[in-house]
This record gives C-alpha cells, structure tokens and sequence, in this order.
C-alpha cells in the first residue's frame, strides 16, 4: 500500500506538472488574468508552477528525505489552494473539485509522511 500511495502521488504531480506546462497551460492563463496576473508574472506563475509540480514528482520518485518532501508537497497544496481561492473562490464549489480534491491528497501525504521508515 505504501509503494501505491507514492506512485499516484508522483502520478498526480507529474501528470499535473505536464499538463500545466505542455498540454494546457492556457487554463492556467485564464486563472491568472481573473486577478490581472498577466505577461511574464502568468508566465512565471504557470511554468514555474509546472516545474514545481515535476520537480515534486521526481523528488518523490527518488525516496529521498520523503518526509521533507512529504512537508512540501503539503505547503504547496496550501498556497495553490489559498492562491486559487483569492482568485477565485468558486473553485471550491466546481463539479470536478479542483481544489476538493486536494483534502483526500493532503491525508494521503500525512499518511505517506507517518507511514515513512515503516515499509
């Protein structure tokens, strides 16, 4: 259970990193402009963002200081979700849950983070 836990978390972070910086990072455009963070602050924020998502992936890949990672991991679903919610709060109320979604995420961590040196 331990190993499938890691790999959808590396899933979720690689698959959201890609999509963010190749597949469609218009969609993160478009959340940007709702608060008038355009030009090279959207472009910043979006591919940055992306990177930080991979980069998280690979760090969990690697099993290396996990429950650091595991910390990080939580800190940045805090300032995505407290930075979507000032841009716009009614992503908490979207039918797919793009930001629901992150409380079952954010007990998986905890749980990866206390199940750390116990696999």
């Amino acid at each position: 259970m331990y190993y499938l836990a890691c790999f959808s978390l590396v899933f979720v972070w690689l698959f959201t990193g890609l999509t963010s910086i190749f597949f469609a990072p218009e969609v993160g455009f478009e959340i940007l402009a709702k608060a008038q963070i355009t030009g090279i602050y959207a472009d910043i924020s979006v591919y940055g963002g992306g990177l930080l998502d991979i980069f998280l992936g690979v760090w969990l890949i690697t099993q290396r200081k996990l429950k650091l990672c595991c910390i990080a991991q939580i800190a940045t679903i805090f300032i995505y979700s407290l930075l979507l919610t000032i841009i716009d709060a009614s992503f908490w109320l979207h039918p797919f849950g793009p930001v629901t979604k992150n409380l079952p995420i954010l007990v998986l961590i905890v749980w990866l983070y206390q199940a750390e040196g116990t696999s």
